[in-house]
């Protein structure tokens, strides 16, 4: 039921654009609905983070797993057990990059004897992998939509993403990827038993909003080949405050469109908002110096306690009267 939720929305949404568009509201759809996106998109994103940078944190806890630096004859594990600021941004860099967690036990197995075995999911690995990474050379591609000229870095990762190009129009790599690398983690989320019992609407919804997003800009870009002039055209009127609805634009456009308006407000509210929150996770970012400084809990102020003398005391007759041995008689 979650799966088909989630997927009806989707293409509620899609339809919506699509046929809003064609209704006559381009305005509506590709002015008013991209702001009100990018408000809900920054200001979500920055409440989060506000709220997350005011947690207090009094204690050491990160989460580790390798040796702790202790006696000078004892290896230290200096990535997986930090004890430096330079540790800890090692550690960060390949957790962020890399999604270096995905490689440490994730996959569990019982053996026929009752073994239990650990051992790591390469297959999800590389499909966060190839998800997290199309998708960023992909948001970087969109940039020359938005600004011009065009930098210089953004026309060489145009060029590098598109080197396998056939034909007109230039043929990108990342268009094939990110959508595969998607569908992969939704058959994979369907098709484990344990996984699919815990999963959500919450969980289903983002992949299709981003399934239907890949495959709505593939379309447009190789099948129906919407026209790009026009495209730039509102992006910049929109980046400059001027905005503008050319009529070349198709409402396939504004239905994908209006996929990434969702997409963007939905992000600061969802499981989406990792991408800011694994940057205040003290479970990551806080070196382990346990062993080298005192670390005192700053809330330990002192407090009223009630003693057991006093307790005794209090009811010594009743304890006594059900039997209760007391200390003082």
């Amino acid at each position: 039921m979650n799966v088909f939720i989630s997927l009806a929305a989707v293409v509620f949404l899609f339809l919506a654009g699509l046929l809003g568009a064609g209704a006559g509201l381009d305005a509506l759809f590709g002015i008013v609905i991209p702001y009100i996106a990018i408000f809900l998109f920054l200001g979500g994103l920055i409440y989060r983070v506000m709220i997350w940078a005011n947690v207090p944190v009094p204690f050491r806890i990160p989460t580790t797993s390798g040796q702790e630096k202790s006696l000078p004859w004892i290896k230290q594990s200096k990535l997986d057990n930090p004890s430096s600021t330079l540790g800890v941004i090692g550690r960060m860099a390949l957790e962020i990059l890399c999604f270096r967690s995905l490689l440490k036990n994730t996959k569990t197995e019982l053996h026929e004897d009752g073994h239990v075995a650990y051992g790591s999911s390469l297959w999800l690995w590389l499909g966060s992998m190839a998800f997290h990474w199309s998708m960023l050379i992909i948001l970087l591609r969109h940039i020359r939509l938005f600004i011009e000229p065009v930098p210089g870095a953004i026309t060489f990762l145009h060029k590098l993403d598109g080197f396998l190009q056939i034909g007109a129009p230039v043929f990108y790599v990342t268009s094939f990827i990110f959508p595969i690398a998607l569908l992969y983690l939704l058959f994979r989320r369907l098709g484990d038993p344990k996984l699919r019992y815990i999963s959500l609407v919450n969980d289903y919804f983002p992949l299709f909003l981003l399934i239907g997003v890949g495959i709505s800009g593939f379309w447009l870009r190789y099948i129906s080949k919407t026209d790009i002039a026009s495209v730039k055209e509102l992006t910049v009127g929109l980046m400059s405050f001027r905005p503008v609805t050319p009529a070349a634009i198709s409402p396939l456009f504004y239905g994908h469109l209006f996929l990434v308006c969702v997409l963007l407000g939905y992000f600061p509210f969802s499981k989406l908002v990792h991408m800011a929150g694994v940057f205040f996770s003290p479970t990551r970012n806080l070196a382990n110096t346990n062993r080298e400084a005192h670390h005192a809990n700053p809330w330990d102020y002192p407090v009223k306690v009630h003693t057991y003398e006093e307790y005794e005391d209090e009811f010594r007759e009743k304890m006594k009267a059900v039997g209760i041995p007391v200390e003082k008689e």
